[in-house]
């Protein structure tokens, strides 16, 4: 947890445009605090993770309390040529690769991801639009992925870039090695028992259950172990850190 709480973020939400947040939180529209809770900076980077408990646990719930509507957050469909043609074949020829700071990079297909050893977990994905839901995820631990790829001990975050565009240039989402080797850490392919649909991010996304939905990245193309993240965006860890000044670490 952090010096201000992340169940903050729940009670407002984005605008259509995404680049406003508004809600029925008035402290959300104050700019100090407004600053104070969306510092993306490197100094809050640090402050941020040293204040968190990097071995909790979220939340786990029976299958009965999954929720019976799991709404979507963020981009619902990549809509790009390359992506229209992996939904046509299912992802038959979909890869994901595993590089940057590894010994053994890796091409991995669905098949490759299911036939790892897999983690299945029942959690809540808390929005920052203001909502939340209680689904099934199941995939390998992102650690485990790592550790065959052979990840060096140089790297400190793992980067996420997607198939879907923002203003024509691919998602991206980071997160530090603490959360990459956390047991709740996984790369998703099958949600409620089904493979990923479109608009939950299918292929593959990523679940880093400990943080808003928002890290959570959809449509997984590239996994890459870095040193920093000062060549990534504009060096804050996300499109949305970038864009918007969202927290690097959404802790919940």
């Amino acid at each position: 947890m952090t010096i201000v709480t992340r169940r903050a973020l729940v009670g407002f939400g984005a605008t259509g445009a995404g680049l406003l947040l508004s809600g029925c939180d008035k402290l959300a529209e104050q700019p100090t605090f407004r600053k104070i809770l969306f510092s993306g900076d490197k100094i809050n980077m640090g402050l941020q993770r040293a204040l968190s408990n990097r071995n909790a646990l979220a939340p786990e719930f029976r299958a009965d309390q999954m929720s019976p509507f799991f709404r979507t957050n963020g981009t619902r469909d990549p809509g790009t040529a390359e992506y229209g043609e992996h939904v046509a074949t299912r992802f038959a020829n979909w890869r994901m690769q595993v590089g940057g700071l590894v010994d053994r990079p890796l091409s991995l297909s669905v098949r490759d991801l299911g036939a790892m050893p897999q983690r299945a977990q029942i959690t809540r994905h808390d929005c920052v639009e203001g909502w939340s839901a209680i689904g099934k995820w199941q995939g390998p631990m992102l650690g485990n992925v790592l550790k065959a790829a052979g990840v060096r001990s140089a790297a400190r975050f793992v980067v996420f870039t997607c198939a879907d565009l923002y203003n024509g240039a691919p998602y991206y989402e980071s997160i530090d090695m603490i959360d990459a080797f956390h047991s709740q850490t996984i790369l998703a392919w099958a949600m409620n028992d089904q493979r990923l649909s479109v608009g939950h991010g299918a292929p593959v996304r990523l679940r880093v259950e400990r943080q808003l939905g928002y890290k959570h990245a959809k449509y997984v193309m590239r996994v890459d172990a870095v040193a920093s993240l000062d060549g990534i965006g504009r060096g804050q860890g996300g499109y949305w850190e970038d864009a918007i000044g969202y927290d690097w670490y959404a802790g919940i």
